[in-house]
């Protein structure tokens, strides 16, 4: 993978447009608007469940790790994975908002994404956390941009790397080089993630109107329905760069 340099980071910062609008406040001037602050919840409880969720997971797939080293290093991650859902939960408490009962209105839909594509070996459940995970990061990243700046920050942080990326990266190509066979089995298997990840983040939006009305413009600035067809657009190129990386084809 090319790591960014530092010309590209200097052309990123200038190219990056300046906050405005709802982005351009902080929680307590945002959260007046009672419609945004719905949509806030919203998002801090969809991720909060699902980074439970992600601990959740580690935890089983480190049950399938050939090693004890690969144990060790999953659950070094699930205990990441379950310190950003603390932070989440926490700020929901910060907030007035009871953390469970935003979690609640996710939890079926993250359930279900879960059980229709269960992993069958270590493989498999590496390709799920690295792709999986990494749509979801791509989708809230893009909604993080129109967030309050308090909020952004929070979502930001959560969004990090827990080192899994790396890691999967690592054991896929290994694996692909030495059975070059497995290259095309987990190749069909990402691309059915990436189907069911992004049916699964339209659903949750459509499925919540706060969180929809932010999307498409309604309290939050810049969003239109054709910038969410983009922004689709790009997730599904960020998708394609990470299965580059994998060793894997689009």
């Amino acid at each position: 993978m090319r790591l960014m340099t530092s010309s590209d980071k200097a052309e990123n910062a200038s190219a990056a447009p300046v906050p405005t609008g709802v982005a351009a406040q902080d929680w307590a001037q945002a959260a007046a608007e009672p419609h945004y602050r719905a949509a806030v919840v919203d998002l801090l409880g969809a991720l909060a469940y699902g980074e439970l969720a992600a601990f959740e997971r580690l935890a089983e797939d480190a049950k399938l790790a050939p090693t004890l080293a690969d144990k060790a290093e999953l659950a070094k991650m699930a205990s990441a994975e379950f310190h950003h859902f603390e932070r989440l939960r926490d700020r929901l408490t910060e907030i007035g908002e009871e953390p469970t009962a935003a979690m609640d209105p996710f939890v079926a839909a993250l359930d279900g994404f879960h059980r229709q594509t269960a992993p069958s070996d270590w493989l498999e459940g590496l390709v799920k956390a690295y792709v999986g995970d990494s749509i979801a990061s791509d989708f809230y990243r893009e909604v993080a941009a129109r967030l309050d700046s308090d909020t952004r920050e929070l979502v930001l942080a959560v969004l990090d790397d827990t080192g899994h990326a790396e890691f999967a990266v690592e054991k896929v190509r290994a694996a692909i080089d030495a059975d070059p066979r497995v290259g095309g089995r987990l190749a069909l298997w990402a691309r059915r993630l990436m189907g069911e990840a992004l049916s699964q983040s339209q659903r949750v939006v459509a499925d919540r109107d706060a969180l929809s009305t932010m999307l498409v413009g309604g309290v939050a600035d810049g969003f239109d329905l054709a910038e969410v067809g983009r922004m689709f657009t790009r997730i599904t190129e960020a998708h394609t760069k990470r299965m580059a990386a994998l060793g894997l084809a689009a």
